[in-house]
Protein backbone atom coordinates (compact mmCIF):
# COMPACT_ATOMS: atom_id res chain seq x y z
CA UNK A 1 0.00 0.00 0.00
CA UNK A 2 2.81 2.39 0.93
CA UNK A 3 4.51 1.65 -2.38
CA UNK A 4 1.28 2.41 -4.25
CA UNK A 5 0.91 5.78 -2.51
CA UNK A 6 4.54 6.63 -3.22
CA UNK A 7 4.03 5.76 -6.89
CA UNK A 8 0.93 7.90 -7.03
CA UNK A 9 2.82 10.83 -5.56
CA UNK A 10 5.62 10.50 -8.10
CA UNK A 11 3.19 10.27 -11.01
CA UNK A 12 1.22 13.14 -9.54
CA UNK A 13 4.35 15.25 -9.28
CA UNK A 14 5.32 14.63 -12.87
CA UNK A 15 1.88 15.36 -14.21
CA UNK A 16 1.39 18.48 -12.10
CA UNK A 17 4.77 19.69 -13.28
CA UNK A 18 3.72 19.05 -16.87
CA UNK A 19 0.55 21.01 -16.22
CA UNK A 20 2.42 23.82 -14.51
CA UNK A 21 4.60 24.49 -17.53
CA UNK A 22 1.54 25.25 -19.63
CA UNK A 23 -0.53 27.50 -17.38
CA UNK A 24 1.47 30.64 -16.73
CA UNK A 25 4.78 30.40 -18.56
CA UNK A 26 3.83 31.19 -22.18
CA UNK A 27 2.88 34.82 -21.60
CA UNK A 28 6.40 35.91 -20.69
CA UNK A 29 9.08 36.53 -23.29
CA UNK A 30 12.38 34.69 -23.37
CA UNK A 31 15.68 35.23 -25.07
CA UNK A 32 18.81 37.34 -24.90
CA UNK A 33 18.58 41.10 -24.50
CA UNK A 34 20.26 43.11 -27.23
CA UNK A 35 21.99 46.05 -25.60
CA UNK A 36 24.60 46.88 -28.25
CA UNK A 37 23.79 48.45 -31.56
CA UNK A 38 25.54 46.88 -34.57
CA UNK A 39 26.13 48.65 -37.84
CA UNK A 40 23.74 47.92 -40.69
CA UNK A 41 25.21 46.59 -43.92
CA UNK A 42 22.44 46.44 -46.57
CA UNK A 43 20.12 49.31 -47.60
CA UNK A 44 17.26 48.13 -45.38
CA UNK A 45 19.63 47.50 -42.48
CA UNK A 46 21.23 50.91 -42.91
CA UNK A 47 17.89 52.69 -42.82
CA UNK A 48 16.79 50.68 -39.79
CA UNK A 49 20.15 51.28 -38.10
CA UNK A 50 19.81 55.04 -38.63
CA UNK A 51 16.39 54.79 -36.98
CA UNK A 52 18.23 53.66 -33.83
CA UNK A 53 19.16 57.32 -33.31
CA UNK A 54 15.53 57.82 -32.30
CA UNK A 55 16.10 55.92 -29.06
CA UNK A 56 19.72 56.44 -28.16
CA UNK A 57 20.11 56.20 -24.41
CA UNK A 58 19.37 59.61 -22.98
CA UNK A 59 17.76 61.52 -20.10
CA UNK A 60 15.76 64.38 -21.59
CA UNK A 61 14.23 67.23 -19.63
CA UNK A 62 11.30 68.18 -21.84
CA UNK A 63 10.22 71.16 -19.75
CA UNK A 64 10.42 72.01 -16.07
CA UNK A 65 9.41 68.97 -14.02
CA UNK A 66 8.94 66.63 -17.01
CA UNK A 67 11.73 64.19 -17.83
CA UNK A 68 11.88 61.12 -20.07
CA UNK A 69 14.45 58.33 -19.93
CA UNK A 70 14.92 56.91 -23.43
CA UNK A 71 16.87 53.90 -24.63
CA UNK A 72 17.11 51.85 -21.44
CA UNK A 73 14.89 49.14 -22.95
CA UNK A 74 11.93 48.85 -25.26
CA UNK A 75 9.81 51.61 -23.68
CA UNK A 76 10.48 54.95 -22.03
CA UNK A 77 10.00 55.89 -18.39
CA UNK A 78 8.53 59.35 -17.89
CA UNK A 79 9.19 61.22 -14.64
CA UNK A 80 6.80 63.95 -13.52
CA UNK A 81 8.48 65.96 -10.79
CA UNK A 82 6.41 67.95 -8.31
CA UNK A 83 7.51 70.33 -5.53
CA UNK A 84 8.15 67.58 -2.98
CA UNK A 85 7.53 64.26 -4.73
CA UNK A 86 7.43 62.62 -8.14
CA UNK A 87 5.23 60.42 -10.30
CA UNK A 88 6.33 57.76 -12.80
CA UNK A 89 4.55 56.92 -16.02
CA UNK A 90 5.34 53.29 -17.01
CA UNK A 91 8.04 51.09 -15.51
CA UNK A 92 10.02 49.06 -18.11
CA UNK A 93 9.87 45.37 -19.05
CA UNK A 94 11.82 43.66 -16.26
CA UNK A 95 13.32 44.26 -12.84
CA UNK A 96 16.78 44.36 -14.39
CA UNK A 97 15.81 47.07 -16.88
CA UNK A 98 13.95 49.01 -14.20
CA UNK A 99 16.95 48.90 -11.84
CA UNK A 100 19.11 50.71 -14.40
CA UNK A 101 16.41 53.34 -14.81
CA UNK A 102 15.80 53.72 -11.08
CA UNK A 103 19.42 54.56 -10.43
CA UNK A 104 19.23 57.50 -12.81
CA UNK A 105 15.75 58.53 -11.68
CA UNK A 106 16.96 58.76 -8.08
CA UNK A 107 19.80 61.03 -9.18
CA UNK A 108 17.44 63.08 -11.32
CA UNK A 109 14.85 63.82 -8.61
CA UNK A 110 17.43 64.23 -5.83
CA UNK A 111 15.71 62.04 -3.26
CA UNK A 112 12.13 63.17 -3.78
CA UNK A 113 9.81 60.29 -2.81
CA UNK A 114 7.72 58.43 -5.35
CA UNK A 115 4.07 59.35 -4.87
CA UNK A 116 2.41 57.23 -7.62
CA UNK A 117 2.89 55.16 -10.76
CA UNK A 118 0.62 55.37 -13.79
CA UNK A 119 0.34 52.48 -16.25
CA UNK A 120 -0.61 53.77 -19.68
CA UNK A 121 -1.71 50.22 -20.62
CA UNK A 122 -1.10 46.58 -19.77
CA UNK A 123 1.78 45.66 -22.11
CA UNK A 124 4.68 44.04 -20.26
CA UNK A 125 7.27 46.60 -21.39
CA UNK A 126 5.29 49.21 -19.43
CA UNK A 127 4.40 47.21 -16.31
CA UNK A 128 6.90 44.46 -15.47
CA UNK A 129 9.41 46.70 -13.65
CA UNK A 130 7.07 48.42 -11.20
CA UNK A 131 8.20 46.56 -8.08
CA UNK A 132 11.73 47.94 -8.40
CA UNK A 133 10.44 51.49 -8.08
CA UNK A 134 8.02 50.81 -5.22
CA UNK A 135 10.59 48.79 -3.21
CA UNK A 136 7.74 47.10 -1.35
CA UNK A 137 6.39 50.46 -0.18
CA UNK A 138 2.74 51.41 -0.48
CA UNK A 139 2.81 53.39 -3.70
CA UNK A 140 -0.49 53.81 -5.50
CA UNK A 141 -0.53 52.42 -9.03
CA UNK A 142 -3.12 53.93 -11.36
CA UNK A 143 -4.53 52.28 -14.49
CA UNK A 144 -7.73 52.04 -16.49
CA UNK A 145 -10.32 49.72 -14.98
CA UNK A 146 -9.91 47.21 -17.85
CA UNK A 147 -6.14 46.89 -17.43
CA UNK A 148 -6.34 44.23 -14.71
CA UNK A 149 -8.30 41.84 -16.94
CA UNK A 150 -5.70 42.21 -19.70
CA UNK A 151 -2.86 41.60 -17.24
CA UNK A 152 -4.60 38.43 -16.06
CA UNK A 153 -4.95 37.27 -19.65
CA UNK A 154 -1.25 37.58 -20.47
CA UNK A 155 -0.28 35.72 -17.29
CA UNK A 156 -2.71 32.83 -17.73
CA UNK A 157 -4.58 32.15 -20.96
CA UNK A 158 -2.12 33.29 -23.64
CA UNK A 159 -1.07 30.37 -25.77
CA UNK A 160 2.47 29.11 -26.23
CA UNK A 161 2.45 30.27 -29.85
CA UNK A 162 2.07 33.91 -28.77
CA UNK A 163 5.18 33.54 -26.64
CA UNK A 164 7.21 32.08 -29.49
CA UNK A 165 6.01 34.67 -31.99
CA UNK A 166 6.79 37.56 -29.64
CA UNK A 167 10.31 36.25 -29.15
CA UNK A 168 10.74 36.31 -32.92
CA UNK A 169 9.13 39.73 -33.39
CA UNK A 170 11.41 41.48 -30.90
CA UNK A 171 14.52 39.53 -31.88
CA UNK A 172 15.34 38.80 -28.24
CA UNK A 173 17.36 35.69 -29.11
CA UNK A 174 19.17 36.97 -32.20
CA UNK A 175 22.97 37.15 -32.08
CA UNK A 176 24.38 40.67 -31.96
CA UNK A 177 25.61 40.58 -35.56
CA UNK A 178 22.05 40.11 -36.83
CA UNK A 179 20.20 42.43 -34.48
CA UNK A 180 19.61 46.11 -35.28
CA UNK A 181 16.75 47.25 -33.03
CA UNK A 182 13.15 46.43 -32.11
CA UNK A 183 11.49 49.14 -34.19
CA UNK A 184 10.25 51.34 -31.35
CA UNK A 185 13.11 50.77 -28.92
CA UNK A 186 16.73 49.64 -28.95
CA UNK A 187 15.96 46.18 -27.54
CA UNK A 188 13.59 44.27 -25.28
CA UNK A 189 15.41 43.55 -22.03
CA UNK A 190 13.69 40.32 -21.10
CA UNK A 191 15.19 36.84 -21.20
CA UNK A 192 14.82 33.50 -19.48
CA UNK A 193 16.72 34.77 -16.43
CA UNK A 194 14.95 38.13 -16.13
CA UNK A 195 12.78 38.99 -13.14
CA UNK A 196 9.17 40.11 -13.41
CA UNK A 197 8.42 42.90 -10.94
CA UNK A 198 4.78 43.41 -11.87
CA UNK A 199 2.56 45.15 -9.34
CA UNK A 200 -1.18 45.14 -9.77
CA UNK A 201 -2.98 48.49 -10.04
CA UNK A 202 -4.44 49.82 -6.80
CA UNK A 203 -6.43 52.75 -8.23
CA UNK A 204 -8.70 52.39 -11.28
CA UNK A 205 -9.85 55.02 -13.74
CA UNK A 206 -13.49 54.69 -14.69
CA UNK A 207 -15.33 56.56 -17.38
CA UNK A 208 -13.72 58.58 -20.14
CA UNK A 209 -11.97 61.42 -18.32
CA UNK A 210 -10.46 61.72 -14.84
CA UNK A 211 -8.80 64.75 -13.25
CA UNK A 212 -6.08 64.15 -10.66
CA UNK A 213 -3.56 66.02 -8.58
CA UNK A 214 -0.56 63.82 -7.78
CA UNK A 215 2.65 65.11 -6.19
CA UNK A 216 1.19 68.60 -6.61
CA UNK A 217 0.88 68.11 -10.38
CA UNK A 218 -2.48 68.70 -12.05
CA UNK A 219 -3.22 66.13 -14.74
CA UNK A 220 -6.08 64.87 -16.86
CA UNK A 221 -6.22 61.16 -17.67
CA UNK A 222 -8.28 60.18 -20.72
CA UNK A 223 -9.31 56.68 -21.81
CA UNK A 224 -8.00 56.48 -25.38
CA UNK A 225 -8.41 53.08 -27.06
CA UNK A 226 -5.88 52.51 -29.81
CA UNK A 227 -2.96 50.14 -29.70
CA UNK A 228 -4.80 48.55 -26.78
CA UNK A 229 -8.36 48.88 -25.53
CA UNK A 230 -7.19 49.98 -22.08
CA UNK A 231 -4.85 52.71 -23.38
CA UNK A 232 -4.87 56.11 -21.70
CA UNK A 233 -3.24 59.41 -22.54
CA UNK A 234 -2.17 61.97 -19.93
CA UNK A 235 -2.52 65.72 -20.35
CA UNK A 236 -0.70 68.22 -18.13
CA UNK A 237 -2.66 71.42 -18.78
CA UNK A 238 -0.40 73.73 -16.74
CA UNK A 239 2.66 72.63 -18.71
CA UNK A 240 0.89 71.91 -22.03
CA UNK A 241 2.51 68.47 -22.08
CA UNK A 242 0.80 65.51 -23.76
CA UNK A 243 1.77 61.92 -23.01
CA UNK A 244 0.14 59.90 -25.85
CA UNK A 245 1.33 56.50 -24.56
CA UNK A 246 1.55 53.99 -27.45
CA UNK A 247 -1.00 55.72 -29.65
CA UNK A 248 1.86 57.69 -31.22
CA UNK A 249 5.53 56.88 -31.76
CA UNK A 250 7.95 57.61 -34.56
CA UNK A 251 6.98 54.75 -36.90
CA UNK A 252 3.94 53.67 -38.85
CA UNK A 253 1.67 52.36 -36.09
CA UNK A 254 1.40 48.70 -35.29
CA UNK A 255 -2.27 48.34 -36.22
CA UNK A 256 -1.58 44.61 -36.05
CA UNK A 257 1.27 42.92 -34.16
CA UNK A 258 2.67 39.78 -35.80
CA UNK A 259 3.24 38.26 -32.36
CA UNK A 260 -0.55 37.83 -32.35
CA UNK A 261 -3.20 40.25 -31.07
CA UNK A 262 -6.93 40.65 -31.05
CA UNK A 263 -8.34 43.20 -33.52
CA UNK A 264 -7.27 46.73 -32.71
CA UNK A 265 -10.18 49.01 -33.56
CA UNK A 266 -8.33 51.48 -35.76
CA UNK A 267 -11.14 54.02 -35.96
CA UNK A 268 -11.19 54.24 -32.16
CA UNK A 269 -7.46 54.91 -32.50
CA UNK A 270 -8.25 57.75 -34.92
CA UNK A 271 -10.81 59.19 -32.50
CA UNK A 272 -8.23 59.11 -29.70
CA UNK A 273 -5.74 60.97 -31.86
CA UNK A 274 -8.38 63.55 -32.74
CA UNK A 275 -8.97 64.19 -29.07
CA UNK A 276 -5.23 64.70 -28.58
CA UNK A 277 -5.03 67.11 -31.52
CA UNK A 278 -7.59 69.40 -29.92
CA UNK A 279 -5.30 70.01 -26.94
CA UNK A 280 -2.78 72.01 -29.00
CA UNK A 281 0.09 70.55 -26.96
CA UNK A 282 3.44 72.31 -26.84
CA UNK A 283 5.29 69.14 -25.83
CA UNK A 284 4.64 65.54 -26.91
CA UNK A 285 6.28 62.77 -24.87
CA UNK A 286 5.57 59.29 -26.29
CA UNK A 287 6.19 56.06 -24.41
CA UNK A 288 8.47 54.98 -27.29
CA UNK A 289 10.94 57.13 -29.28
CA UNK A 290 11.98 60.70 -28.48
CA UNK A 291 9.79 63.66 -27.47
CA UNK A 292 8.69 66.43 -29.82
CA UNK A 293 8.33 70.14 -29.16
CA UNK A 294 6.38 72.89 -30.88
CA UNK A 295 2.60 73.00 -31.16
CA UNK A 296 2.57 73.27 -34.96
CA UNK A 297 4.84 70.27 -35.51
CA UNK A 298 2.98 68.19 -32.94
CA UNK A 299 -0.39 69.05 -34.44
CA UNK A 300 0.90 68.14 -37.91
CA UNK A 301 2.38 64.85 -36.69
CA UNK A 302 -0.82 63.80 -34.93
CA UNK A 303 -2.85 64.82 -37.98
CA UNK A 304 -0.62 62.84 -40.34
CA UNK A 305 -0.81 59.86 -38.00
CA UNK A 306 -4.60 59.84 -37.82
CA UNK A 307 -4.88 60.48 -41.57
CA UNK A 308 -2.59 57.52 -42.34
CA UNK A 309 -4.64 55.21 -40.14
CA UNK A 310 -7.95 56.39 -41.57
CA UNK A 311 -6.64 56.23 -45.13
CA UNK A 312 -5.66 52.58 -44.75
CA UNK A 313 -8.96 51.82 -43.03
CA UNK A 314 -11.17 53.61 -45.54
CA UNK A 315 -9.41 52.29 -48.62
CA UNK A 316 -9.51 48.76 -47.25
CA UNK A 317 -13.26 49.05 -46.67
CA UNK A 318 -13.77 50.64 -50.10
CA UNK A 319 -12.06 47.70 -51.79
CA UNK A 320 -13.84 45.19 -49.55
CA UNK A 321 -17.08 46.61 -50.92
CA UNK A 322 -15.77 46.02 -54.44
CA UNK A 323 -15.45 42.34 -53.63
CA UNK A 324 -11.66 42.21 -53.53
CA UNK A 325 -9.79 39.61 -51.47
CA UNK A 326 -7.30 40.50 -48.69
CA UNK A 327 -4.30 39.82 -50.93
CA UNK A 328 -5.73 41.95 -53.72
CA UNK A 329 -6.33 44.80 -51.28
CA UNK A 330 -2.82 44.50 -49.85
CA UNK A 331 -1.46 44.92 -53.37
CA UNK A 332 -3.66 47.97 -54.01
CA UNK A 333 -3.46 50.02 -50.79
CA UNK A 334 -0.38 52.19 -50.40
CA UNK A 335 -0.02 55.41 -48.44
CA UNK A 336 -0.23 58.53 -50.60
CA UNK A 337 3.15 60.16 -51.13
CA UNK A 338 2.50 63.14 -48.83
CA UNK A 339 2.05 60.68 -45.93
CA UNK A 340 4.51 57.99 -46.99
CA UNK A 341 7.41 60.45 -46.89
CA UNK A 342 6.75 61.66 -43.34
CA UNK A 343 9.49 60.67 -40.85
CA UNK A 344 6.94 59.54 -38.25
CA UNK A 345 5.19 57.20 -40.71
CA UNK A 346 8.12 55.08 -41.87
CA UNK A 347 7.38 51.35 -41.59
CA UNK A 348 9.91 50.45 -38.90
CA UNK A 349 7.38 48.75 -36.60
CA UNK A 350 3.95 48.39 -38.21
CA UNK A 351 3.27 48.02 -41.94
CA UNK A 352 0.44 49.02 -44.25
CA UNK A 353 0.14 45.46 -45.58
CA UNK A 354 -0.37 43.90 -42.16
CA UNK A 355 -2.82 46.66 -41.28
CA UNK A 356 -4.94 45.93 -44.35
CA UNK A 357 -5.17 42.26 -43.42
CA UNK A 358 -6.08 43.09 -39.82
CA UNK A 359 -8.82 45.51 -40.87
CA UNK A 360 -10.26 42.98 -43.31
CA UNK A 361 -10.29 40.29 -40.62
CA UNK A 362 -11.67 42.71 -38.02
CA UNK A 363 -14.69 43.46 -40.19
CA UNK A 364 -15.26 40.18 -42.04
CA UNK A 365 -13.27 37.47 -40.30
CA UNK A 366 -10.93 34.94 -41.85
CA UNK A 367 -12.80 34.27 -45.11
CA UNK A 368 -11.58 36.44 -47.97
CA UNK A 369 -14.62 35.94 -50.18
CA UNK A 370 -13.09 33.59 -52.76
CA UNK A 371 -15.03 30.31 -52.72
CA UNK A 372 -11.81 28.43 -53.48
CA UNK A 373 -10.70 29.17 -49.93
CA UNK A 374 -13.76 27.71 -48.18
CA UNK A 375 -12.34 24.19 -47.97
CA UNK A 376 -8.76 24.30 -49.31
CA UNK A 377 -6.76 21.18 -49.97
CA UNK A 378 -4.81 19.83 -46.99
CA UNK A 379 -1.27 21.17 -46.98
CA UNK A 380 0.35 17.82 -47.72
CA UNK A 381 -2.04 17.01 -50.55
CA UNK A 382 -1.52 20.39 -52.16
CA UNK A 383 2.24 19.89 -51.90
CA UNK A 384 1.98 16.49 -53.60
CA UNK A 385 0.04 17.99 -56.49
CA UNK A 386 2.56 20.83 -56.82
CA UNK A 387 5.35 18.25 -57.00
CA UNK A 388 3.40 16.35 -59.64
CA UNK A 389 3.02 19.49 -61.72
CA UNK A 390 6.75 20.15 -61.44
CA UNK A 391 7.58 16.61 -62.52
CA UNK A 392 8.26 15.08 -59.11
CA UNK A 393 9.77 16.10 -55.79
CA UNK A 394 13.27 16.28 -57.24
CA UNK A 395 12.10 18.65 -59.97
CA UNK A 396 10.26 20.74 -57.38
CA UNK A 397 13.48 21.04 -55.40
CA UNK A 398 15.35 22.05 -58.53
CA UNK A 399 12.79 24.80 -59.14
CA UNK A 400 13.14 25.97 -55.56
CA UNK A 401 16.95 26.18 -55.86
CA UNK A 402 16.68 27.96 -59.20
CA UNK A 403 14.32 30.54 -57.72
CA UNK A 404 16.78 31.14 -54.86
CA UNK A 405 19.69 31.62 -57.27
CA UNK A 406 17.60 34.13 -59.21
CA UNK A 407 16.87 36.10 -56.05
CA UNK A 408 13.21 35.08 -56.00
CA UNK A 409 13.37 34.23 -52.30
CA UNK A 410 9.64 34.30 -51.52
CA UNK A 411 8.85 31.81 -54.29
CA UNK A 412 11.76 29.63 -53.26
CA UNK A 413 10.48 29.70 -49.67
CA UNK A 414 6.98 28.69 -50.73
CA UNK A 415 8.31 25.81 -52.82
CA UNK A 416 10.50 24.69 -49.91
CA UNK A 417 7.40 24.64 -47.72
CA UNK A 418 5.74 22.23 -50.17
CA UNK A 419 8.75 19.93 -50.08
CA UNK A 420 8.81 19.94 -46.28
CA UNK A 421 5.09 19.20 -46.19
CA UNK A 422 5.86 16.01 -48.13
CA UNK A 423 8.94 15.14 -46.12
CA UNK A 424 9.47 17.01 -42.84
CA UNK A 425 12.90 15.40 -42.46
CA UNK A 426 14.26 16.64 -45.80
CA UNK A 427 17.43 18.37 -44.58
CA UNK A 428 18.15 20.01 -47.95
CA UNK A 429 14.70 21.61 -48.01
CA UNK A 430 15.13 22.71 -44.40
CA UNK A 431 18.46 24.36 -45.24
CA UNK A 432 16.95 26.07 -48.28
CA UNK A 433 14.07 27.32 -46.19
CA UNK A 434 16.48 28.69 -43.59
CA UNK A 435 18.49 30.44 -46.32
CA UNK A 436 15.33 31.98 -47.82
CA UNK A 437 14.20 33.27 -44.45
CA UNK A 438 17.58 34.89 -43.87
CA UNK A 439 17.62 36.56 -47.28
CA UNK A 440 14.09 37.88 -46.82
CA UNK A 441 14.96 39.16 -43.35
CA UNK A 442 17.91 41.11 -44.68
CA UNK A 443 15.59 42.91 -47.10
CA UNK A 444 13.18 44.18 -44.44
CA UNK A 445 12.87 47.77 -43.28
CA UNK A 446 10.45 46.86 -40.48
CA UNK A 447 12.38 45.64 -37.44
CA UNK A 448 9.48 43.36 -36.54
CA UNK A 449 9.56 41.59 -39.91
CA UNK A 450 13.35 41.43 -39.99
CA UNK A 451 13.60 39.97 -36.49
CA UNK A 452 10.84 37.45 -37.20
CA UNK A 453 12.49 36.22 -40.43
CA UNK A 454 15.99 35.99 -38.97
CA UNK A 455 14.87 34.25 -35.78
CA UNK A 456 12.82 31.78 -37.83
CA UNK A 457 15.86 31.13 -40.00
CA UNK A 458 17.96 30.21 -36.97
CA UNK A 459 15.17 27.98 -35.67
CA UNK A 460 14.90 26.22 -39.03
CA UNK A 461 18.64 25.57 -39.12
CA UNK A 462 18.60 24.15 -35.60
CA UNK A 463 20.86 26.89 -34.22
CA UNK A 464 18.18 28.32 -31.96
CA UNK A 465 15.34 26.89 -29.90
CA UNK A 466 12.76 29.02 -28.12
CA UNK A 467 11.91 27.55 -24.75
CA UNK A 468 9.15 28.61 -22.40
CA UNK A 469 10.10 30.75 -19.42
CA UNK A 470 8.98 29.51 -16.03
CA UNK A 471 7.75 32.13 -13.60
CA UNK A 472 9.82 32.31 -10.42
CA UNK A 473 8.35 35.43 -8.81
CA UNK A 474 6.03 34.32 -6.00
CA UNK A 475 4.34 37.68 -5.51
CA UNK A 476 3.45 37.80 -9.22
CA UNK A 477 2.05 34.27 -9.13
CA UNK A 478 0.09 34.94 -5.95
CA UNK A 479 -1.49 38.02 -7.52
CA UNK A 480 -3.04 36.07 -10.41
CA UNK A 481 -6.73 35.40 -9.68
CA UNK A 482 -7.89 31.82 -9.37
CA UNK A 483 -10.31 32.44 -12.22
CA UNK A 484 -7.38 33.15 -14.55
CA UNK A 485 -5.56 30.02 -13.37
CA UNK A 486 -8.57 27.84 -14.19
CA UNK A 487 -9.15 29.55 -17.54
CA UNK A 488 -5.58 28.63 -18.35
CA UNK A 489 -6.36 25.00 -17.56
CA UNK A 490 -9.46 24.94 -19.75
CA UNK A 491 -7.69 25.96 -22.94
CA UNK A 492 -5.08 23.26 -22.43
CA UNK A 493 -7.42 20.29 -22.23
CA UNK A 494 -6.30 17.51 -24.56
CA UNK A 495 -9.38 16.65 -26.67
CA UNK A 496 -8.22 13.15 -27.62
CA UNK A 497 -7.43 12.07 -24.08
CA UNK A 498 -10.65 13.52 -22.74
CA UNK A 499 -13.11 12.56 -25.49
CA UNK A 500 -14.64 9.76 -23.40
CA UNK A 501 -14.21 11.43 -20.00
CA UNK A 502 -17.04 12.76 -17.84
CA UNK A 503 -15.57 13.79 -14.51
CA UNK A 504 -15.81 16.70 -12.05
CA UNK A 505 -13.24 17.91 -9.54
CA UNK A 506 -13.99 20.45 -6.84
CA UNK A 507 -11.11 22.62 -5.66
CA UNK A 508 -11.59 23.97 -2.13
CA UNK A 509 -9.45 26.93 -1.06
CA UNK A 510 -10.05 27.39 2.70
CA UNK A 511 -7.84 30.50 2.93
CA UNK A 512 -10.18 32.30 0.53
CA UNK A 513 -13.39 30.54 1.46
CA UNK A 514 -13.84 29.65 -2.21
CA UNK A 515 -14.80 26.56 -4.20
CA UNK A 516 -14.12 26.08 -7.91
CA UNK A 517 -15.34 23.15 -9.99
CA UNK A 518 -13.66 21.81 -13.12
CA UNK A 519 -15.92 19.50 -15.12
CA UNK A 520 -14.41 17.64 -18.05
CA UNK A 521 -17.19 16.61 -20.38
CA UNK A 522 -16.02 14.76 -23.49
CA UNK A 523 -13.42 17.20 -24.72
CA UNK A 524 -14.62 20.36 -22.96
CA UNK A 525 -13.56 21.70 -19.56
CA UNK A 526 -16.32 23.71 -17.93
CA UNK A 527 -15.07 26.05 -15.20
CA UNK A 528 -17.55 27.23 -12.60
CA UNK A 529 -17.28 29.09 -9.34
CA UNK A 530 -18.78 27.15 -6.46
CA UNK A 531 -19.07 23.58 -5.26
CA UNK A 532 -20.76 21.05 -7.52
CA UNK A 533 -22.81 18.43 -5.71
CA UNK A 534 -21.88 14.86 -6.55
CA UNK A 535 -18.38 15.72 -7.81
CA UNK A 536 -16.05 12.76 -8.23
CA UNK A 537 -13.14 14.33 -6.37
CA UNK A 538 -12.58 17.16 -3.91
CA UNK A 539 -9.13 18.74 -3.57
CA UNK A 540 -8.40 20.97 -0.59
CA UNK A 541 -5.38 23.23 -0.91
CA UNK A 542 -4.21 26.74 -0.02
CA UNK A 543 -4.83 29.04 -3.00
CA UNK A 544 -1.27 30.37 -3.16
CA UNK A 545 0.15 26.86 -2.95
CA UNK A 546 -2.04 25.76 -5.85
CA UNK A 547 -0.87 28.77 -7.89
CA UNK A 548 2.75 27.89 -7.14
CA UNK A 549 2.18 24.28 -8.21
CA UNK A 550 0.51 25.50 -11.38
CA UNK A 551 3.46 27.81 -12.10
CA UNK A 552 6.03 25.08 -11.47
CA UNK A 553 7.51 26.96 -8.51
CA UNK A 554 6.64 24.46 -5.79
CA UNK A 555 7.35 20.77 -6.12
CA UNK A 556 4.12 18.77 -6.29
CA UNK A 557 6.02 15.91 -4.63
CA UNK A 558 6.61 18.00 -1.52
CA UNK A 559 3.11 19.50 -1.60
CA UNK A 560 1.40 16.10 -1.83
CA UNK A 561 3.68 14.24 0.57
CA UNK A 562 3.56 16.99 3.22
CA UNK A 563 -0.19 16.70 3.48
CA UNK A 564 -0.76 20.29 2.31
CA UNK A 565 -2.88 18.93 -0.55
CA UNK A 566 -5.79 16.78 0.57
CA UNK A 567 -7.63 14.67 -2.00
CA UNK A 568 -10.99 13.02 -1.38
CA UNK A 569 -12.09 10.57 -4.03
CA UNK A 570 -8.77 8.96 -4.91
CA UNK A 571 -5.43 10.67 -5.49
CA UNK A 572 -4.63 8.38 -8.41
CA UNK A 573 -7.85 9.39 -10.16
CA UNK A 574 -6.95 13.02 -9.55
CA UNK A 575 -3.55 12.45 -11.13
CA UNK A 576 -5.21 10.95 -14.19
CA UNK A 577 -7.53 13.95 -14.29
CA UNK A 578 -4.58 16.35 -14.32
CA UNK A 579 -2.99 14.33 -17.10
CA UNK A 580 -5.84 15.45 -19.37
CA UNK A 581 -4.42 18.98 -19.34
CA UNK A 582 -1.27 19.20 -21.37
Amino acid sequence: MMQKHATERIISARLCLLLSVTILAPALLSGCSQQDRPAGTGPAQSELAKHSDEFKKDIITVTEGVHVLVGYGLANVIVLEGPGACVLVDTMESAEAAARVKKDVDTLVKGKPLRAILYTHFHSDHTFGAGVFTENRNVDIYAHESTVAFLDRITSVTRETTFRRATRQFGTMLPRKDFVNSGIGPFLDFNAQSTVALKRPTKMFTGHRTELVLAGIRMVVVHAPGETDDQIFIWLPDKRVLLPADNFYRSFPNLYAIRGTAYRDVMKWVASLDEMRQLNAEYLVPSHTRPMTGSEQIYQALTDYRDAIQYVHDQTIRLINRGMTPQEIVEAVKLPEHLAQKPWLQEFYGTVAWSVRAIFSGYLGWFGGNATDLFPLPRKEKAARMADLAGGESALMDRAHRAFEQGDFQWSLELADHIIALDPDDSAARKLRSDCLRKLGELQKAATARNYYLTSSLEESGKLSIKDRKIHERDVVHSVPLEAIFRGMAVRLDPEKSVEVNRSVVFHFPDRGEYWTVTVRRGVAEISRGRMKGADTTVTVDSNLWKEIAAGMTSPVIAFSSGKVAVQGGSFDFVRFLYLFR
